[in-house]
């Protein structure tokens, strides 16, 4: 039997302007960043369900025991405030469940964690992504730093395994190229992995917390700082497997 995660974020609405002498007219555009973890684990021990981005704020769950409904949930991409800010909460002033708080309650009794690196994760772009010093940052590995978090390397980075672990099993061969990730640091009760290979900064890190489980990748899971070469690796799937593998161990 599939074992179910529930991945939230990975999209994002674009709005273009385009300017023909003196007429102009505006397009908007729907992307998605998942495409290549979806068909990765299409055929899996597990059974992906996709919230995007834009439905999260009101299709995230609302209390501990629809989260409990999930083996393990995945984070990528998607700020703190789109769980903050349920509509009701934002367009009404109606007090809404805090969903941070949800998660870190889902994780202490026996729930899994994924967190994935992106613009909006960790701290994110400008600080905006919010995660320092909130109920999800409680249970995971690592820290979030108080100001923009991201680091670019165009020129390609490498992760470096710092420490045997089953989240490198069957995993082949070198290691393809990264460009870019979020900088964190580590928790005293996390364990390192793997860092950027020259940096020392966390790249994978794991972490028991009370009765669940929370692991960190900071980088992303596509385009731009996962490209294609990554993507298109066989230990591409196999490194997700294996995350899911440990998070959900005990489920």
């Amino acid at each position: 039997m599939q074992k179910k995660i529930l991945l939230v974020g990975e999209s994002w609405t674009s709005t273009s302007t385009h300017v023909k002498g003196f007429d102009q007219f505006a397009t908007a555009t729907w992307h998605t960043g998942a495409t290549d973890f979806l068909a990765a684990l299409a055929d899996s021990p597990y059974a992906i369900t996709y919230m995007p981005a834009h439905a999260a704020a009101t299709d995230f769950p609302l209390t501990l025991e629809a989260l409990q409904e999930w083996d393990a949930i995945i984070l990528s991409d998607i700020g703190a405030n789109t769980l903050l800010l349920h509509p009701d909460t934002w367009l009404k002033s109606r007090r809404t469940a805090n969903r941070l708080t949800l998660l870190h309650d889902y994780v202490a009794g026996g729930g899994a964690l994924m967190m994935i690196g992106g613009y909006y994760s960790f701290q994110g772009i400008n600080g905006g992504a919010r995660y320092r010093h909130t109920a999800v940052e409680k249970v995971l590995p690592v820290r979030c730093l108080a100001w923009d978090d991201r680091i670019e390397t165009p020129e390609g980075c490498y992760a470096e395994v710092t420490e045997s672990h089953p989240l490198f099993n069957d995993i082949p061969g070198e290691w393809p190229w990264l460009l870019g990730y979020n900088e964190v640091e580590m928790h005293p009760e996390g364990k390192l992995l793997a860092t950027v290979a020259g940096t020392g900064h966390p790249l994978l890190a794991v972490r028991e917390y009370q009765q669940g489980r929370s692991l960190v990748w900071t980088s992303d899971m596509s385009a731009h700082w996962l490209p294609e070469e990554f993507a298109k690796w066989p230990g591409y799937r196999q490194l997700w497997i294996n995350c899911l593998d440990w998070l959900t161990e005990r489920r």
